[in-house]
């Protein structure tokens, strides 16, 4: 559990890449994932959805933090099957709830299963931006290092992606949040990475290298 100074802003790992964030009375789930543990945690006022893969859009899980009134927020390809999901594009944005939210572009640039063809392709899914208060929070979803990430500004606190074969490698990761320079930035999304590898390559002046127990 981490708590933000400055800011009503709780942040508690959950697993793999999903998180729960409390901020002013309200709980925002972010990929909630039956693999997961998640006695003791509130029901969600608002879900974000990354992307379709198994991973990120579990339907036992979300079914299982949603209540009545629950927004979930996702990309096209998500709502597909999460029906009662909103549609947010990449480069679009709304409010809910009173937060900001600005999907981002979530891409490989090289990686896939197969030649000509990658993992995540390029309009299909969605980091997020989000708008806490005076707080700018950003969960990169999985993507390697691309040129939206790098072209971040005023990132207060940044989850960044890291997991070969599907995402990026540590360094890549570093050369992202040494682009646009989080205030704090926690990886995710991370098993079997390198994290010491991470925290060596994070040389960006201001930027502090978190790491929070994620299991």
């Amino acid at each position: 559990l981490s708590t933000l100074a400055g800011e009503d802003v709780r942040i508690i790992p959950i697993t793999h890449a999903s998180l729960v964030l409390t901020w002013e009375g309200k709980t925002i789930h972010i990929d909630p994932w039956s693999r997961g543990n998640y006695e003791g945690q509130p029901k969600a006022d608002l879900i974000l959805i990354t992307d379709s893969h198994g991973d990120h859009m579990d339907l036992k899980q979300i079914a299982e933090v949603s209540k009545e009134g629950t927004v979930i927020i996702a990309p096209l390809v998500v709502q597909e099957t999460v029906t009662q999901a909103k549609v947010l594009k990449n480069g679009e944005s709304t409010t809910e709830l009173g937060i900001g939210i600005e999907a981002v572009p979530m891409y490989n640039l090289k990686r896939g299963p197969d030649p000509g063809r990658l993992y995540h392709p390029k309009g299909r899914g969605n980091g997020y931006l989000l708008t806490l208060g005076e707080t700018r929070l950003y969960i990169s979803g999985d993507t390697a290092c691309t040129p939206e990430m790098k072209q971040l500004k005023d990132i207060d606190i940044a989850f960044v992606c890291m997991n070969l074969p599907y995402t990026m490698p540590p360094e890549e990761a570093a050369e992202c949040v040494n682009a646009f320079r989080p205030g704090v930035v926690y990886p995710y999304h991370s098993r079997g990475s390198d994290l010491e590898a991470f925290k060596k390559a994070v040389t960006a002046p201001g930027v502090a290298v978190q790491v929070l127990d994620w299991y």
